[in-house]
């Protein structure tokens, strides 16, 4: 595979037309959608944002996927053995589960992850495209 696998925040922003996003990766996720992805580690944080109260969704959070996926059809990052063990391996500077996840599927699946998250973008380790506006 490669191509580029979106943040959670940076999946979140785009679909909201948020200002944090940079036009250049605006453009990019528009311009290569056949070549972006999307991690189930995303979807689930989503909804533990949603359960915590940290961001707003409307209604129910299956039906605003399902709206979300109309909206901006990622390809599905596949959740397997390997990402799940590569992401107790990876050397990552915090221990953030999300994170870490997202970071081994880049990493398995030879992507390239778009992210605003800076302790993401000075990993060495992970080939990354700053998202940041």
């Amino acid at each position: 595979m490669s191509g580029f696998l979106l943040d959670t925040h940076v999946w979140l922003w785009h679909l909201s037309g948020a200002d944090q996003l940079a036009p250049a990766a605006r453009e990019l996720i528009r311009g290569s959608l056949d070549e972006c992805w999307l991690s189930p580690i995303s979807i689930w944080e989503t909804g533990v944002l949603q359960d915590r109260g940290k961001i707003r969704l409307e209604g129910d959070f299956r039906a605003w996927l399902e709206e979300s996926r109309r909206k901006l059809p990622l390809r599905p990052a596949p959740l397997n053995d390997e990402v799940a063990l590569t992401s107790l391996e990876i050397d990552l500077p915090h221990r953030d589960p999300a994170d870490r996840f997202l970071a081994a599927t880049a990493t398995i699946y030879e992507l390239t992850l778009v992210t605003a998250d800076r302790r993401l973008l000075d990993c060495d380790s992970l080939e990354t495209l700053s998202a940041r506006a």
